[in-house]
């Protein structure tokens, strides 16, 4: 019989598959059931983190291809894409998820907006202390921000 609440501390890997293979078994009074709750609780929290960092990102981008036009390239052009479809994979896999990317939106851009400033080297307070993008626009796979002078 295998220590798993040992197994789980020193061998994630091999405590993730004997784990599986207890489950298929049926074997659940031999399960570390701390531990596979913590796991699928995590499971939960890195759906969730996984859209906030990439609205954090699509708003970042979004910020520099409005406020610096003459810069634009093909990568922020594709890192807005990614951004989205990794969003909308997310939503499509969890769709309880649906609106939380709206609540998020707020903070999202607090950081976006200095990730910004910090990345053109243009002054903070040229950008827009509110998104000045809806959810919708943020995430619509046709829409870009008009340039800002």
């Amino acid at each position: 019989m295998v220590d798993t609440p040992k197994l789980y501390d020193h061998d994630f890997h091999t405590w993730t598959q004997h784990t599986v293979a207890l489950l298929r078994a049926h074997r659940f009074d031999e399960l570390d059931l701390d531990a596979l709750i913590e796991e699928v609780q995590d499971l939960g929290k890195s759906e969730r983190n996984a859209i906030k960092s990439q609205l954090d990102r699509v708003l970042m981008h979004l910020l520099k291809w409005r406020y610096q036009p003459e810069r634009r390239t093909d990568s922020w052009l594709d890192s807005i894409t990614d951004a989205r479809t990794q969003i909308a994979d997310k939503i499509e896999d969890s769709p309880s998820l649906r609106n939380y990317p709206q609540t998020l939106l707020a903070t999202c851009y607090s950081r976006a907006r200095r990730r910004a400033a910090r990345q053109t080297g243009l002054a903070p307070t040229t950008f827009p202390a509110v998104c000045p993008f809806s959810i919708e626009e943020a995430l619509d796979d046709e829409w870009l921000p008009e340039s800002k002078p």
